[in-house]
Parts: structure tokens; sequence; C-alpha cells
């Protein structure tokens, strides 16, 4: 089998870690597996280098952001190999540039294209662990780009699939997502002191939860390995313990109505009040929000009167101001109004079994009624039911539904 490891920056924050990691790295190749790896950059490193760029002034300035925050990666995948190496395992290290990552031109927050993995072909021909810069790319013009918030976990899905798809390949691949917890959790831990390891999880319910504020996995990287069918297994770089591996359906998830608990903190809500009923307002309303890359979640339109409605909808709160900023001259046209609260959060369940199972809806409804819980706004799918509470409220939700669904249970 082909082992593509991926380890992110606690588990490579200081010289032990990395040496630890390396005797993991060649353990797996003595078990007689193909490997690569890919590596974030050391904790704390990303943020050291974007406080000074603050103090340049320069946080604004994309392109050169991208071109500093990679060189976060490029002293990782280095000290790896040399690891590696002076244990007498045989390493070389890669630049996203140097695996041909080919990426679109969005700086900080670019996309994979295509990945050139004749680079890997050639280390591994000569038996070495080819150690992958994850996080960063290369767009068509040359520039260094970054792929976001957790984009290293994406690089190693596309690593793993690029190998995958390729006709000369025969191996079957698994991707390995090596964190600081021990794999996926029925909820927080840090919450709820009954939280459960779920030992098999679906994609579909992985994705909802990483949507959800689940910081486990990016869901970029999830709906990659769904995609293209890549077997993911999340494990700890701590512990020797199975983890959580993420799945296509099976007829044995049915029998579990909820699969976990998520809350989102990153949460705001904006209500436009007085807005004129006419065609083509909300597109108005959020064509410029797309335009800008601000992510709506919730959307609700109150029935009109007098021509007029109130529409609110959800938002990360990290984007409130910059939202409300760019909407002023729009209000201003249209006669209408903005109110904000920040002071919210989304507590959700999930799970496949939702999808053949009634009243699951309600039995959320009525636990969070019992605790004297507000809902102020409501999203569902087949597989999710989303809330919007008051702050203060987020994590004596999480434990109530937890125990009301008996995920501790098992």
């Amino acid at each position: 089998m082909f082992i593509v490891q991926k380890y992110g920056g606690t588990s490579v924050g200081s010289v032990e870690r990395i040496q630890a990691v390396a005797q993991r790295v060649l353990a797996t190749v003595s078990e007689g597996h193909n490997v690569a790896v890919i590596v974030s950059a050391m904790a704390g490193e990303t943020n050291r280098l974007t406080t000074l760029a603050g103090a340049m002034g320069g946080t604004r300035n994309h392109r050169e952001m991208d071109v500093l925050l990679a060189t976060g990666e490029q002293v990782s995948v280095a000290l790896l190999s040399m690891a590696i190496n002076a244990a007498g395992g045989e390493a070389v290290s890669f630049l996203g540039h140097q695996i041909r990552m080919q990426t679109d031109s969005a700086f900080s927050r670019a996309r994979i294209r295509a990945i050139d993995a004749r680079a890997l072909h050639g280390a591994l021909s000569n038996g070495k662990v080819p150690i992958i810069a994850g996080f960063q790319g290369q767009d068509a013009e040359g520039n260094i780009t970054t792929l976001g918030r957790g984009g290293s976990d994406t690089s190693a899905v596309a690593v793993a699939a690029s190998l995958q798809a390729d006709p000369n390949f025969d191996d079957d691949v698994c991707c390995e997502i090596y964190t600081d917890v021990k794999g996926v959790f029925t909820t927080d831990p840090n919450i709820c002191s009954e939280a459960r390891l779920i030992k098999r999880i679906t994609f579909d319910e992985m994705m909802e939860l990483a949507s959800l504020g689940a910081k486990v996995l990016q869901i970029r990287s999830v709906e990659l390995a769904s995609k293209y069918r890549v077997a993911l297994h999340v494990r700890s770089s701590f512990t020797q313990e199975g983890g959580t591996m993420v799945v296509h359906d099976d007829e044995g998830f049915e029998k579990v109505v909820v699969t976990g608990v998520s809350l989102d903190r990153d949460q705001a809500r904006i209500t436009v009040r007085d807005l004129p009923l006419a065609p083509g307002t909300q597109a108005d309303l959020f064509g410029p929000l797309g335009e800008l890359g601000v992510v709506v979640d919730m959307i609700v339109q109150n029935p009109p009167l007098d021509g007029r409605t109130n529409l609110s909808f959800t938002l990360p709160r990290t984007a409130l101001s910059q939202t409300l900023e760019l909407l002023e001259p729009l209000m201003a046209k249209l006669g209408a109004k903005t109110r904000s609260d920040d002071d919210v959060c989304k507590v959700s369940i999930v799970g496949v079994g939702m999808r053949s199972h009634a009243g699951v809806a309600q039995k959320m409804f009525s636990v969070l009624a019992k605790e004297g819980v507000e809902i102020l706004m409501i999203s569902t799918s087949e597989i999710k039911v989303s809330c919007i509470v008051a702050l203060r409220y987020g994590e004596l939700a999480v434990r109530a539904l937890h125990a009301a669904f008996e995920l501790g249970v098992g």
C-alpha cells in the first residue's frame, strides 16, 4: 500500500517532535509501505510571520503574504528530511512548485488545479521518502500561492488523489492525517467530558461537521477525498491508537441516527430591515458579498408588509465589520437599515441516519427548549439540523444534545 502521511504544526512543533515523526515515518516504511509525507509549518510559525508582516503594514498585500507564509513549510520539510536521513533513512524535500502543484491565482485561498507526480515517482524509484511542503503551490505565472487555513490537509489529499489517478501507479492509496487529537469525536471533548471517539464516519457526515465548526479536518480536503475516493484516516501523532476512518456510506450507519454534535462560535447575524421587495433585490444584496469572498450560511426572509420585508443572514464573525461597511451605501440607496449581532453561535447535530428517521429535529428543539435555550434561526439538510442560539448557551446546548442522543454510550 502507498500511504500519504500529513503532519500538522503541533506534530512538528519542536526538534523532539520532528524526530518522533521521523521515527514514525521510518516505522511505516519498515512495514513494507511506500510513503510520502506532507508537513505544515511548525506550531506558532505562521502567527509569527503574520505578526512580522503586520509590523511592515503588509498583511493586505496577499501576494507577498503568500511568499512570506510559504517559508514556514520550507523549514519543516528540510528539518524532517534531515531527521529521517540522520536516523538511517533516505528522504528528500520538495516545495510546492517542485512537485508542480498548480493552483489558480487566488492568493491566500488558492485552489489546486493539477499536480505533476513525476518528481514524486522519481524520488520513490530511488528509494527515497518525498517530504512535501503542504499549504503551498504555484500559479500559471510562477507566483507562490497558499491554500488557506488547513491547506496542508488539502495538499495531502491532492497528492494521494494524483497518485491514485495515475494509470502507471497500481498501489492502493491511503491518506493518514496526523493531528494532536486521537481522531474525530462525537463532540469537542473540551466541552463535553462524555465525548467519544468515532471509529468510522462517512464522508457526508465529516463534510458537514467540518463545515459546522469541527476543526479536525479542513472541509476542502474531505470534499477532495470523497470526490476521488481516497481513503482518509485521522490519527494522533502522539499515540499509536487507531483513530477515525472516513469512509463512504454502508448499511451499518443506518443504525446510528445522530453521529455528532458541533459548536461553531465564529458566527454573526445581520438583519436587513425595511428591504424593498422587488426582483433582483436579494441579488444586489448578496452579490457584493460573494465577490468579496464572504461565506453566507443561513438566510431567513420574513413575509412582506407594504412592499418591504426583513431579511436575516449569518456569516463568520470575522467578516462582520467588513460586510457592514460594504453594505452601507446599498442600504442608503434602498432606504433599508442593518442590525447586527455577534453574540451568537451555531449548534448542530449531524448523522446519516437522519435520512430515514423522523422526529429528529423535533427532539433537538425539545431538548433546547427544556434547557431554556431560545432558537434564533434554523437550517436543515438531509443529515444535519443547525440552530443559531445566544453564545452564552452554546456549550450547555452541546452537552444537552450529546446526552439526549446518547452519544457517550457504547
